[in-house]
């Protein structure tokens, strides 16, 4: 596949944000018989994968504004442009040696994203895409999956961490959805969630208070794969809202009526 000299940017810095991850993670892996933990250890790879992706892309292009999950966002002078950043999408598993974690990185220009890069470095799998060209894993074009009964399908989704809100609300999109579908899977990664939906792996995907970096390069690699993203509400609103539903235009338009359903009265 061609590339463009911004997506082969952000390979590039995703590919060497990565490269310092995989480093680290055998690392943390090592350090799970400690006492302690490798809590401050992850912490510490997160900031330094945020800082290789951010000197690469600032470097490359300057006046681009950047937001990252690490750091005070940058606004920038360009005005159009801004990256937005996620150097380590699914931390915990990377705390517990588990391998499904990645650098995600996208570019929004006027409110759209038009180029997203996601890496996951334990397994080797480059995801990108650019608005109107495609989307690819490791070059080969990617499709979403071509179920069109929610009984046939298998579809991702996030689970609210400790701390967060709406545990019960979750529990109850959980039991409407899992009634009607063949299977639930959570990676721990919404951003590797996405990526599945995009390479057919998952049939759909639905989660809320999620923050734009999650998100953003997700939502363009469904897209140029054939699939639709939204936010709950049938809109655009995702980065905004933080609710997003995905999945191909049948799956995706089902799979809001069910987690929009409203809780049995008593």
């Amino acid at each position: 596949m061609a590339r463009s000299a911004l997506l082969n940017v952000m390979v590039q810095a995703a590919l060497k944000a990565g490269k310092s991850l995989g480093r680290d993670f055998g690392e943390v892996q090592n350090l799970q018989v400690s006492v302690k933990g490798p809590g401050d250890f992850v912490s510490t790879a997160d900031r330094k994968a945020e800082k290789i992706v951010r000197e690469e892309l600032l470097k490359a292009r300057p006046t681009y504004g950047f937001l990252g999950e690490e750091s005070e966002e940058i606004k920038g002078t360009d005005g159009a442009h801004r990256w937005i950043v996620d150097p380590l999408d699914g931390t915990t598993n990377f705390l517990h040696g588990i391998p499904a974690f990645a650098v995600s990185i996208a570019l929004e220009r006027n409110g759209e994203i038009v180029a997203a890069v996601v890496f996951n470095p334990a397994t080797d799998e480059l995801y990108t895409a650019e608005r109107g060209g495609g989307a690819f894993l490791n070059d080969r074009r990617l499709r979403v999956a071509a179920r069109r009964s929610l009984s046939d399908c298998v579809i991702g989704c996030g689970v609210p961490a400790l701390g967060k809100r709406n545990h019960g609300k979750f529990l109850v999109e959980l039991r409407h959805v899992m009634g009607e579908v063949a299977g639930i899977r959570r990676l721990g990664s919404p951003t590797l969630d996405l990526a599945y939906v995009a390479a057919g792996r998952f049939d759909g995907f639905w989660e809320a208070e999620l923050a734009p970096w999650d998100m953003a390069a997700g939502i363009l690699l469904i897209r140029e794969a054939g699939g639709f993203t939204t936010d709950w509400d049938g809109g655009a609103t995702m980065l905004e809202s933080g609710t997003i539903v995905a999945g191909n235009e049948i799956i995706h338009k089902a799979l809001i009526e069910v987690v929009k359903r409203p809780v049995p009265a008593k």
